[in-house]
């Protein structure tokens, strides 16, 4: 759990560096989109073959980072509406 907590963690960070722009998210908002998109990139990747959904591989963490970068774009831009 804690593991994937930290991953999570990680992964969010990396998906807010690569996202461009300034994000309004907090370490918890980071965190929370960060092990939504680890489960989903690991799913991605289970579901191409390369292992299990709790393995750490190559695929499935560039998946989750990706997947991450979406949903923080998804979430800034729910964020931007609100506030119009």
């Amino acid at each position: 759990m804690i593991g994937s907590l930290i991953a999570g963690l990680i992964i969010g960070a990396l998906a807010r560096l690569l996202k461009s722009g300034k994000q309004d998210l907090g370490i918890l908002a980071t965190l929370g989109l960060g092990v939504v998109g680890s489960l989903i990139g690991g799913t991605i990747a289970w579901l191409l073959g390369t292992g299990s959904i709790w393995e750490l591989n190559v695929l499935g963490f560039v998946l989750a980072v990706v997947a991450a970068v979406l949903l923080i774009g998804v979430a800034e831009g729910m964020s931007s509406s609100r506030r119009r």
